[in-house]
């Protein structure tokens, strides 16, 4: 079953209990960094879980089949992107546990109930939006630049959609970490778990993931680093194989 796949659309297997992902490769495909993501981030069973710029659905997706949370929602701006997710989350009989919403970030308060989420994750657009920035109305662009919502954006919608001590989880570039970490605190999502991910043992970290916990008190934990390759070049993560690093 292709469930109707669209002219340049492919249906990837996640390699996760028979889940499959419809991409295209001229708009969107999901990268190493979604299934990182996934991996770190805790749901807790009966937990309802809010995706941040989804893009075609893989986190839902992965978390659906990786844990026991309640539901899950993917909230993404691109209308075509969100339709193609969709299409993905019936194709996996999924409809019970995932929704597509088509909206803006920076209007996520006024479209779910406050403080209505235990789990809030996001995959952001690492780049500023003027930093080698060429086309902003190209998907890939969007996904790469901060041209439609910021990190302040993410931030502060999450601090009104989290529950007290509901949990925040991103994965970023270490280059913005000080900035990151500054303006969680700002928000009232307190910093508790940070992993960095390095392509190799000898080699500076290329990615951070970052846990917080709304209204949490102060205290970090420095989780021991993910090496993603051994020194012939062999993939020493686990899952990723079939993604396409993008950014």
């Amino acid at each position: 079953m292709t469930n109707n796949l669209r002219p340049g659309e492919r249906l990837d297997d996640l390699q996760l209990g028979g889940l499959e992902l419809i991409q295209n490769p001229s708009k969107f495909c999901f990268g190493v960094d979604a299934v990182f993501l996934s991996d770190f981030a805790k749901v807790k069973p009966g937990e309802t879980v809010l995706d941040m710029g989804t893009g075609n659905g893989i986190i839902p997706v992965l978390l659906a089949g990786k844990t026991k949370g309640k539901h899950f929602t993917g909230l993404e701006i691109q209308a075509e992107t969100a339709e193609m997710a969709r299409r993905s989350i019936a194709h996996n009989h999924l409809e019970d546990r995932i929704s597509i919403v088509t909206g803006d970030i920076k209007e996520a308060a006024e479209r779910f109930k406050p403080a209505f989420f235990d789990v809030i994750t996001t995959n952001p657009p690492y780049m500023l939006a003027d930093h080698g920035l060429r086309n902003p109305d190209d998907s890939k662009a969007i996904a790469r630049h901060e041209v439609l919502c910021t990190l302040d954006d993410i931030l502060r919608e999450s601090m009104r959609l989290l529950q007290d001590k509901g949990r925040f989880y991103m994965i970023h570039r270490p280059f913005r970490l000080t900035e990151i970490l500054t303006k969680m605190h700002e928000y009232k999502i307190e910093p508790k778990r940070i992993q960095f991910i390095h392509p190799y043992i000898d080699k500076e970290p290329t990615m951070v993931l970052v846990e917080g916990m709304r209204g949490a008190k102060p205290r970090v934990t420095i989780e021991p680093p993910i090496i993603m390759y051994a020194k012939d070049g062999t993939l020493q993560q686990k899952n990723g194989n079939n993604s396409e690093k993008q950014r």
